[in-house]
């Protein structure tokens, strides 16, 4: 690809303040798997029960470690901040600006969404420590959306002022997540003792609650899973403030998904063999994470103290899903992406970081919040709305360079076997083809009005949007991403 005026390679204007661990922080506080599997566990546990909590992120795990082997092939060969978007220009110049366009826009929605996400995770485990220490409280939607403001808000506080001191935050996020992973792993083991379910339970038992046939209630349960290990391209958002990219980036994107695999398949287990009752679960007020913890230590007030760990672990990844969404933002709009891109593009002289790009976020993730005051399956759709996005963002470049020839990309650190190239991008496809449809199902039938999945009407907007504006602005202003030299 030959460049041109609008393509040309251009120097990075963000500092490179991190280290491979302290992006290997970074990209592991944003999947945060083990903390962000156990929070959403209600989403399994009704649909296919443990044998989806366990054997959907196995599923899951598998297949995106061949996404994110897949896409450090081209984060090697091309790290720029615009991850996909960027990627799926360089393989099939011919088609730049249509493909760039929407991939970009499905990658920045699905950013958004995923702080929203993180934000509706940690108002749920706040709105289940008060009804655990007040039985009789009924929590009202609008209460716990007050919450879910303060987490964002909060976050966009630590972005907006702290950037300095965000690769020392994010180190200690990889240290505090592996520690409390093992403190809450070992305590509830050891409180429980020797009262376990037993290895059939944990690995066998089916449960299906959704009104949906048994194949589409496992098939859904995989949503957890799909949340638990999605959002590795933050790495490649990222990579523009880290020295040696083309050969630190890959290992980074590969081995937190990994990790978090491991950790979080670990860490489900724990908790189903010391869960209990299944029914007593899912029917707490105090949501499935904070009742398993109650029943194991057989004290509220441990337990508490122990769901302590999970929370400040998603309130790092709050922050740190926020800092991806904006350097996205960031990106895409330096070369004209979004609407106000002039604007959204500057670098704050002081500050050093798009301040506009984390305004941006912070305002579109609260009105993403009012879906959760009209609809009582807004979590799902929440939910759904990132994992489906950031997915369909992956498969955009994956699949053009199959439909290529898996040829196309030059000599670079991290590059994958013919053979086993393959299988990762063929596997890693039909992964998300499949989820892709099923994470727009509603979660349960029948289906009503407010029970139904609004992941669709997001998207919705969101093509109108797109759309729109490529009609107005970008089908002849928008000419693709230019390269970054590192």
């Amino acid at each position: 690809m030959k460049d041109t005026d609008s393509n040309s390679e251009r120097s990075p204007e963000l500092r490179r303040n991190f280290s491979t661990w302290s992006m290997l922080g970074l990209a592991f506080a944003v999947l945060n798997s083990w903390t962000a599997l156990s929070a959403s566990l209600s989403i399994s546990l009704t649909s296919g029960g443990s044998t989806s909590v366990v054997w959907g992120l196995v599923t899951a795990g598998i297949c995106n470690l061949c996404i994110a082997a897949s896409l450090a092939e081209f984060l090697s060969a091309y790290p720029s901040a615009g991850g996909q978007y960027h990627w799926v220009a360089v393989s099939w110049p011919k088609w730049v600006p249509i493909l760039s366009w929407i991939t970009g826009w499905i990658n920045v929605a699905g950013w958004v969404a995923l702080v929203a996400t993180n934000s509706l995770l940690s108002s749920q485990l706040i709105m289940g420590i008060i009804a655990s220490l007040h039985p009789s409280f009924e929590s009202q939607r609008w209460q716990q959306f007050l919450v879910y403001i303060g987490f964002t808000l909060g976050a966009f506080v630590i972005n907006a002022f702290g950037n300095s001191i965000l690769p020392t935050v994010y180190r200690g996020a990889f240290i505090w997540s592996i520690g409390g992973f093992a403190v809450v792993s070992i305590t509830i083991l050891a409180c429980a003792s020797p009262d376990y379910n037993s290895a059939y339970f944990v690995f066998c038992d089916f449960v299906n609650k959704t009104g949906w046939p048994d194949g589409i209630a496992w098939l859904l349960g995989l949503l957890q899973g799909g949340l638990g290990v999605t959002a590795f391209d933050s790495v490649a958002h990222m990579i523009e403030e880290i020295p040696n990219p083309r050969s630190e980036g890959p290992k980074v994107m590969v081995y937190c998904v990994g990790i978090g695999t491991f950790t979080g398949a670990v860490f489900l287990i724990v908790l189903l063999f010391v869960a209990g009752d299944i029914n007593a679960i899912t029917s707490s007020k105090a949501g499935p994470l904070l009742q398993i913890l109650i029943h194991a230590t057989n004290n509220t007030a441990g337990a508490i103290c122990l769901l302590m760990l999970p929370l400040v672990c998603l309130a790092f990844a709050t922050t740190s899903v926020m800092t991806t969404s904006s350097r996205m933002i960031y990106a895409f709009s330096r070369d004209g992406g979004l609407p106000a891109s002039r604007w959204l593009a500057q670098v704050h002289p002081r500050l050093g970081l798009p301040l506009n790009g984390l305004i941006l976020t912070t305002a579109v993730v609260i009105i993403f919040g009012l879906i959760f005051l009209g609809s009582s399956s807004a979590f799902n759709a929440i939910v759904s709305s990132s994992v489906v996005a950031l997915d369909l963002s992956y498969a955009m470049p994956i699949a053009v360079n199959c439909l290529r020839g898996r040829n196309l990309l030059p000599p670079r650190a991290w590059h994958l076997p013919s053979g086993m190239g393959w299988l990762a991008d063929i596997l890693g496809l039909s992964y998300i083809a499949l989820t892709t449809v099923l994470f727009l199902f509603p979660p349960g039938r029948p289906v009503t009005g407010s029970s139904m999945n609004y992941c669709i009407v997001a998207f919705a907007i969101i093509v109108i949007i797109s759309v729109g504006h490529w009609i107005i602005h970008g089908r002849k202003h928008f000419t693709g991403p230019r390269e970054i030299s590192s």
